[in-house]
């Protein structure tokens, strides 16, 4: 059976169809068609089929083997774009779960950031109780995961209500990293390969950032909030690093700065004058993420580090101080059981960061993971739920508390990822950039600049180029971009 759906130019719903329908039909196999509008998937598992077609006015939708097993009508008329996708997806999922089981415990909710819809219900005046019942009964989205989103959201409601639109904070891109990780997906360039155009790189990356906050003082707003990222943004040199921070603080009134974070990322990049460096210059949040503690996991995902260097660079970290040490873990590796990810936990909570953030696996199209697919047998769905059932259970006897969460797609059993923290530990950029209630400029390879209109409720987003090559050779186009940010 080859299920076909057919939508009037909504590439948008359409994919957000296709993912709702992945949650019930396991190892699906997807391909595009040609004009773009059409879609036909092959089974291994379930001989089903959806036909969904709109004419101007009403969905016709359809569930078929060699019958018609069901089929509904939704009329689109006086209804709001929202309210149609809405509905349909909703109408598809109550089809489909009549036949089959939903693999996923977030009902239709197929998007990176489910609990902006919390906050959009918050700032309509809905009660708590409200919004569970909107949640359960028209996102159908299970208990245990409606108390994930409202715990989340009232976590970070005070750091992003009200908004302060002339606070912004500043993001730079750093893509380098020694090596490339097995799951990585980011538009991050291998050192070996790519080295000759690091120093290059950096002298443009300091100009960008210049024009971008001598811009945002010319528009009376200020920086308060800076995160600098990759990549491995540790992959630099301590001359290279020292010179980009330097440049930095000589533009930026440090003492504005509410939070200053910089991801050091992996421990065979970290030495102590880089930490020294970070500190002399106003950071004062770092990312130490060893992924695993399993030495055969580590080599497997193409980490060049083991588990004491991890401890090591730890420790020097917490000599140097910083306020708050961020470490991610990745649950779901390839070879991994709920052993070895609850032994890897137990050794991070015994390193006393403040910080820590769960990771589901996700096979990215660009990663290698994906592309060496055949290779790997991917952990088992109820395996990583597990895995984060028991992430949770002892973080939160650690004394570490949910504040942010966010989907990506292809994530092993259509799970989610969590940042836990110590109170007082939350950060602020991880909270302004899922929810996108904050205007954040960003300089860099790959970077998107995402400026907030509150009183519209919508975000313009204004990206960099991608491509190394195409940062470096066309650079003046990005900082005329710059110069046009309101």
């Amino acid at each position: 059976m080859k299920p076909l759906v057919v939508l009037h130019q909504d590439v948008a719903t359409q994919y957000e169809l296709e993912n709702l329908y992945e949650v019930f039909v396991p190892k699906s196999k997807l391909t595009i068609t040609s004009d773009g509008n059409d879609f036909a998937s092959k089974f291994n598992t379930v001989d089903f089929g959806l036909k969904v077609i709109f004419n101007g006015t009403q969905f016709e939708i359809e569930l078929l083997n060699d019958q018609v097993l069901e089929k509904r009508t939704l009329f689109a008329l006086n209804l709001t774009h929202k309210e149609i996708k809405t509905r349909l997806k909703r109408t598809v999922y109550d089809i489909l779960a009549r036949h089959m089981a939903p693999l996923s415990k977030w009902g239709i909710l197929v998007g990176i950031r489910p609990v902006k819809i919390v906050h959009e219900l918050l700032d309509a005046g809905q009660d708590e109780k409200t919004i569970r019942a909107t949640l359960r009964d028209d996102y159908r989205v299970s208990e245990e995961k409606i108390n994930l989103m409202v715990e989340v959201a009232n976590k970070e409601r005070p750091y992003l209500v009200p908004n302060q639109p002339d606070a912004i904070s500043l993001y730079l891109c750093i893509p380098f990293c020694p090596t490339r990780c097995l799951y990585c997906s980011f538009p991050s360039n291998d050192l070996a390969r790519k080295g000759k155009l690091l120093q290059p790189y950096l002298d443009k990356l300091e100009r960008e950032v210049i024009e971008a906050i001598h811009h945002i003082h010319q528009l009376g707003k200020y920086v308060d909030c800076i995160y600098v990222g990759g990549g491995t943004p540790t992959s630099i040199t301590e001359a290279q690093l020292a010179s980009l921070l330097r440049t930095i603080a000589a533009h930026l009134p440090l003492d504005r700065i509410k939070e200053y974070t910089v991801e050091a990322g992996r421990p065979d990049t970290i030495t102590k004058e880089k930490l020294e460096i970070m500190k002399t210059y106003g950071v004062d949040r770092i990312c130490v993420n060893p992924q695993t503690m399993n030495p055969k996991t580590l080599v497997e995902i193409g980490r060049s580090h083991d588990a004491e260097s991890i401890v090591s660079v730890m420790q020097m970290a917490k000599t140097v101080g910083f306020k708050t040490i961020n470490m991610d873990l990745i649950m779901g590796l390839p070879g991994e059981t709920v052993v070895e990810s609850a032994e890897t936990l137990s050794q991070i909570i015994a390193l006393e960061p403040e910080n820590i953030t769960i990771h589901t696996l996700a096979v990215k199209r660009a990663s290698r993971l994906n592309e060496d697919l055949d290779h790997y047998e991917l952990t088992h769905d109820q395996v990583v739920e597990a895995m984060l059932e028991d992430a949770e259970g002892k973080l939160r006897g650690a004394g570490f508390t949910p504040y942010y969460m966010y989907r990506q797609k292809k994530m092993i059993g259509h799970l989610e990822n969590v940042g836990y923290a110590k109170q007082g530990h939350e950060s602020l950029y991880n909270m302004r950039i899922m929810e996108e209630k904050h205007s954040i400029v960003a300089c860099g390879a790959g970077a998107v600049s995402k400026i907030c209109e509150p009183e519209i409720n919508r975000f313009d987003r204004v990206a960099n180029f991608k491509g190394l090559e195409d940062y470096l050779d066309r650079f003046e186009e990005i900082l005329e971009k710059k110069r046009l940010l309101k």
